[in-house]
Order: structure tokens, then C-alpha cells, then sequence
């Protein structure tokens, strides 16, 4: 990994956000429960632009009731591009040659996800109300869980 140091939180912006799908599926015989559990699948990619210094974080989540009461489940598919710039960029990603993996700085990658995942929980919180899913809240996690496990 690149010198933690280098990189200056103040420095980084957001220049963009889509929202790229917003689908709830609701079957008409649906009821919502007093208290709803969900499963839940996410997917977070990060992609560069080194000429423009731009940092891609494309984030996917995909909802579903999981209540035993029922075999009608609502559920909810949603898509979110955030779109950063920060001008030190080439010294905060490296390529190993060896690989050509990207050696991305840590708190650089923890700092985009955990924006962009907080960022998304808002936004579901508010797109959900009045919904078959107006009791789900995308839990709080450690951003590295999404770094690790979407590598």
C-alpha cells in the first residue's frame, strides 16, 4: 500500500452522484409485519481515472423481506455512482508490476467507501418511506468489510 500520509481528506470532493436504479417489487398480497428481517447482498466496485483524477465507487444493493410468517417477500434492488475527485491521486495509487494490481491507499479507499455507503443509507432511508421496505436500514458496518469482500 501506498504512504497513508499522502493522502488529505480535505482535498477530496464529490463531483457526481447517479442514481442509477431505484426498484421496489411489492406482491399484492403482501403484508407488512410488525417487525420485518431482511437478507441483504451488496456489491461495491471501485474504478480509476488517473488522467482526470477521478475515483469511481459504483455501489449495488439488493433487498429482501425474510419474514417466516409469509411466502410473499417484497424486495429492492438499487444502483448509486459516486464520482471524487482529488488531485494527488497519482501518489496515492501505485501499480505493483510484478501483477499490475493497483496498490490503492488505505484510508483513501476507506474514505470513498464509507462516504458513499453512508451516503447511500440516506438516501434509501428517504426513497423507502411508504414502502413495503419503509422499516429497512442498510446496517452500519466497517468500510473495509465492503473493500475485503468485493476485492
Amino acid at each position: 500500500m501506498s504512504d497513508k500520509s499522502l493522502f488529505r481528506p480535505e482535498k477530496l470532493s464529490m463531483v457526481e452522484f447517479k442514481f442509477l436504479k431505484g426498484q421496489i417489487d411489492t406482491p399484492e398480497n403482501y403484508v407488512v409485519p410488525n417487525k420485518t428481517e431482511y437478507s441483504i447482498e451488496n456489491l461495491l466496485e471501485l474504478s480509476f481515472n488517473m488522467k482526470e483524477k477521478l475515483i469511481k465507487v459504483d455501489f449495488s444493493i439488493n433487498m429482501q423481506t425474510a419474514n417466516q410468517q409469509t411466502t410473499a417477500q417484497a424486495t429492492g434492488s438499487f444502483r448509486f455512482v459516486y464520482i471524487y475527485h482529488i488531485d494527488s491521486l497519482e501518489e496515492l495509487i501505485t501499480t505493483n508490476t510484478t501483477n499490475h494490481e493497483l496498490n490503492v491507499n488505505t484510508d483513501l479507499a476507506n474514505t470513498v467507501v464509507a462516504i458513499s455507503y453512508s451516503t447511500s443509507r440516506g438516501v434509501l432511508l428517504a426513497r423507502l418511506q411508504g414502502t413495503a421496505l419503509q422499516d429497512f436500514i442498510l446496517p452500519i458496518i466497517n468500510p473495509n468489510t465492503l473493500l475485503t469482500k468485493n476485492k
